[in-house]
């Protein structure tokens, strides 16, 4: 599994023009399962995506079709790591390694 962090490198107004895009690249992540959570951080310097295990390189390949970073405003870092324990209720996230 892994933790996604997005940071923009660019200005907000440089980022805004790029949020629908990037809202609706999400949505296709979401549903085709390439993308578990995804969230704005607080304040508003980026976001954060948790997704699940996979291949590193299909992650990297994922994450460089998002519209923000073709448009050169936001960069991610990726943190991998194996969830071992779980409130009840996310029993399924333990699965993914």
């Amino acid at each position: 599994m892994f933790i996604v962090t997005v940071t923009y490198t660019a200005p907000l107004e440089d980022v805004e023009p790029w949020r629908p895009d990037h809202g609706d690249w999400l949505e296709r992540q979401l549903s085709s399962g390439s993308l578990l959570v995804a969230g704005r951080r607080k304040p508003l310097v980026g976001g954060v995506y948790l997704a699940p295990g996979m291949p590193a390189e299909d992650l990297d390949r994922v994450l460089a079709t998002d519209p923000y970073v073709l448009g050169g405003v936001a960069e991610h870092t990726v943190l991998e790591f194996t969830p071992h324990l779980v409130v009840p209720g996310l029993e399924a996230l333990t699965s993914y390694d």
